[in-house]
């Protein structure tokens, strides 16, 4: 059994082998040349020779741009009073953190700015925990329902 294994192994190798003869002989053949005709000689040997481009005029130079200036900032909409710490977008609340020396009621008109939010609208809930006050004062975490999505990191300004 043992033997006839070792033959089967021996004549596997001896086939792989010889594949491998052939690919590379097939590799190192040139492939075959067409002899070239009366007709093809002569149109080979009628082309004129290429002209020389002409020289190219060098491009004016330019004048050098004035150096841009960034479009100057908008003031504040108003008195800064906090920061948006996060924001609940299923529910429409930011959450604000209050600066400290500010009182914010419900009834009074905010701005909340930011990167890609701008718009403005009255106070109409506050909740502190949960539970739903009409004034928070300094240093307050609280949550406030927003008519636009904020996002963290917007100022919230108060607006007169």
């Amino acid at each position: 059994m043992a033997k006839a294994k070792k033959a089967k192994k021996a004549k596997k190798a001896k086939k792989a082998a010889s594949k491998l003869k052939r690919r590379k002989l097939k590799a190192a053949k040139p492939a075959p040349r067409k002899k070239a005709t009366r007709k093809t000689a002569r149109k080979v040997s009628a082309k004129p020779a290429p002209k020389p481009k002409p020289a190219r005029k060098p491009k004016p130079a330019r004048k050098p741009l004035a150096p841009q200036r960034p479009a100057p900032a908008a003031p504040p909409p108003g008195e800064r009073i906090g920061v948006v710490t996060h924001y609940y977008g299923d529910l429409s609340v930011a959450v604000v953190k209050l600066d400290p020396a500010t009182i914010l009621r419900v009834g009074d008109n905010i701005h909340i700015q930011g990167h890609t939010s701008d718009f403005s609208q009255r106070v109409e809930s506050l909740q502190i925990g949960h539970e739903s006050v009409n004034e928070v004062g300094p240093d307050d975490d609280f949550g406030l329902k927003v008519a636009d999505h904020a996002r963290e990191h917007d100022v919230v300004y108060r607006v007169k």
